[in-house]
């Protein structure tokens, strides 16, 4: 669950937004803020990088592209403006994930009524998958690290036998939809089908760059496949939050990590440190993983501990300014992880 300060920050905030959008679309305002744009180019707004990647490979030069949240920022803390709020009111096309994330969204484009702009949201193009907590994972109920070392109970064992713990989560759905490949393609085509809704005019363009920008995901779905079928190994080791839930369903990999996806935390306890310590050792793991703009402490712990070898893995949630600058797209990222699930399953102590 979110901290509750953060809840109740983000929640004034909306609410700071909705009394200044009544000024906002007043004639000349909302104008001089941020101005209507025809509809060639259509004006897209996206909230984070795999929409936003994914709609300009779509639109290609048919489309303004914008990215709402800052390169390098945390999404799950992330704060609207009210110059975010007109942006969304402009867009021809305003594309986000949903979830608990997002769920202020909802409540702007209620506010905005009829000037609300066409939307697509991203969990409701795939199967949503709920987030599992793995023997290792620190629960967000969890003890601070002195309490746990005290904590005899084996909190793993009753994960294995389905049984519920004080600690147990009510479910929570997965945010990180697009880290499958697969799902990824059904939402390039959910985009290029809404593009050819508001502008059919430009139809085939389209649907031409959305074949062949779902051709190269294919092709690292492909890759991801092979690997992991002609692989010994099938456990991924993530000492930091798993947002990988989704890629981890669609290849049959097991996981253990320190966190959930979506957690806040970033100080394991001792019993999430010594069970990832004793997983790697036991299973012969090779490779610990981080992902992209991790304080990366667990991990090194880990690696640390155990000799093992220390790595990315691009969740492709966020990017950085210099990522960007350089051309990365949600292709160039994946494959830098095909290299790395490869060294993961492969690679020798």
């Amino acid at each position: 669950m979110r901290k509750l300060n953060q809840k109740n920050g983000r929640l004034i905030c909306v609410l700071l937004i909705a009394s200044v959008l009544a000024l906002a679309i007043l004639p000349g305002y909302g104008e001089e803020m941020l101005p209507k744009k025809d509809k060639a180019p259509l004006e897209i707004v996206t909230m984070i990088f795999p929409g936003f990647d994914f709609a300009r490979q779509v639109a290609g030069e048919e489309a303004h592209v914008v990215m709402l949240i800052p390169p390098g920022a945390d999404s799950h803390s992330y704060e609207p403006s009210p110059k975010d709020v007109l942006a969304i009111q402009n867009a021809d096309l305003f594309i986000y994930t949903g979830g608990e994330s997002d769920s202020w969204i909802e409540r702007i484009l209620d506010s905005l009524g009829e000037d609300a702009p066409a939307t697509l949201r991203m969990m409701d193009v795939i199967t949503v998958l709920a987030e599992e907590h793995t023997a290792s994972m620190q629960s967000h109920h969890t003890h601070d690290a002195e309490t746990c070392s005290d904590d005899t109970h084996d909190h793993s064992h009753d994960h294995e036998h389905g049984e519920e713990t004080p600690h147990e989560h009510a479910e929570e759905l997965d945010e990180h939809v697009w880290t499958s490949p697969k799902n990824a393609i059904l939402i390039v085509n959910a985009i290029a089908q809404e593009l050819c809704r508001i502008q059919p005019e430009s139809v085939d363009a389209f649907r031409a760059n959305a074949a062949a920008y779902t051709e190269e995901i294919h092709q690292i779905d492909v890759a991801f496949e092979e690997i992991v079928s002609s692989s010994q190994r099938d456990l991924l080791i993530f000492g930091d939050r798993f947002p990988l839930r989704y890629f981890a369903a669609a290849y049959g990999l097991r996981y253990d990590a320190a966190f959930p996806g979506c957690s806040e935390d970033s100080e394991p306890s001792v019993r999430t440190v010594i069970s990832l310590v004793d997983t790697v050792r036991r299973e012969g793991v090779p490779v610990v993983f981080h992902i992209e703009y991790s304080s990366q402490k667990t991990a090194r712990i880990l690696a640390e501990e155990t000799g093992v070898q220390l790595r990315l893995f691009h969740s492709c949630h966020t990017v950085s300014a210099e990522e960007i600058a350089a051309g990365a797209t949600y292709v160039s990222l994946m494959w830098q992880n095909v290299e790395a699930l490869k060294e993961a399953l492969n690679g020798c102590l």
